[in-house]
């Protein structure tokens, strides 16, 4: 029985991925700030302020999947905030890999962003060679990655799955899509012309287990489905799915700017992302497709 470590194992998609895990015969082991015996899954104490991990969290593992980090869209991004979503990432990468030492892994597996090419609107497809953006969140992704390399001592097989907007049944992105829509006041956002990457969460979560058990899959992938919809686009057939009507004008983008500042660009802009490399992998999507996502999950 493989052992997988999991850091955020508690949020949106390391829940998930636990109980795939758990049901193909892996055993799952969590990292939390805080254990009190309760826990679904056994899980172990660490603490970036304290440097500290429960050593006993190494023991047997085969497989470190990183997914811990601030979730970027919560609140303005004041100087401390953009302090705690980079360490919240990268810092706790380092730690992971200073407490682990020389122990070997079959494989290194950590979350990313589509944030890596920049919040630019343009009709661009961006594809896993082309270069990274110049903004604060897109340098993110890129410390997020180059900070994978630590772990080059532990594993030859290193993997980082750019990850786009995760639709779920609770919580994440759709929820906050949907809310104003089922009210009767849903809209698109700024242009509405900025695209909206997208991939359910069981298409995210198998590709965390094709990234596990397929070990031709080594280094950068885009984790977003096959259609390529803007944020009008998305707005029309979440509204299609809930059986409402679209009566509100367009949110302007200076509104969003005053209540989110820097934040609103992750909101307001955005680009096409490419997803040919993981499916020359051998990874098939799912819901390659939005209204049967949607279907599935409304």
């Amino acid at each position: 029985m493989k052992q997988i470590l999991i850091t955020g194992g508690s949020g949106l998609v390391g829940t998930r991925l636990s109980e795939i895990l758990t049901e193909k015969g892996y055993a799952v082991r969590h990292l939390s700030r805080t254990v009190n015996g309760n826990e679904k899954y056994l899980t172990f104490r660490w603490d970036l302020a304290d440097k500290f991990i429960d050593p006993k969290a190494f023991e047997g593992i085969h497989i470190i999947i990183h997914l811990a980090g601030t979730n970027v869209s919560s609140g303005r991004w004041t100087d401390a905030k953009k302090k705690e979503i980079l360490s919240s990432r990268i810092d706790t990468m380092h730690l992971l890999q200073e407490k682990l030492q020389n122990q070997k892994l079959e494989a290194f597996i950590s979350a990313s962003g589509i944030s890596y090419y920049g919040t630019e609107t343009t009709e661009k497809t961006f594809k896993e060679t082309d270069p990274a953006g110049t903004d604060f969140i897109a340098q993110v992704s890129v410390k997020w990655e180059a900070a994978c390399d630590v772990f080059k001592t532990n594993t030859d097989r290193i993997i980082a799955l750019r990850t786009g907007i995760v639709l779920s049944r609770e919580g994440g992105a759709l929820a906050k899509l949907k809310q104003p829509i089922k009210m009767g006041i849903g809209s698109p956002l700024g242009s509405g012309k900025q695209y909206m990457p997208w991939i359910h969460l069981e298409d995210l979560c198998l590709m965390y287990v094709a990234a596990i058990e397929n070990t031709a899959i080594k280094g950068i992938y885009n984790a977003v489905s096959d259609q390529h919809i803007n944020n009008a686009g998305m707005t029309k057939v979440i509204a299609d799915v809930l059986n409402k009507k679209l009566w509100a004008p367009a949110v302007p983008a200076f509104v969003l700017k005053l209540l989110f500042g820097e934040m609103a660009n992750i909101i307001l802009k955005g680009s096409r992302i490419d997803n040919e490399k993981i499916k020359a992998a051998g990874f098939q999507f799912k819901y390659p497709q939005l209204k049967p996502a949607l279907e599935d999950l409304l």
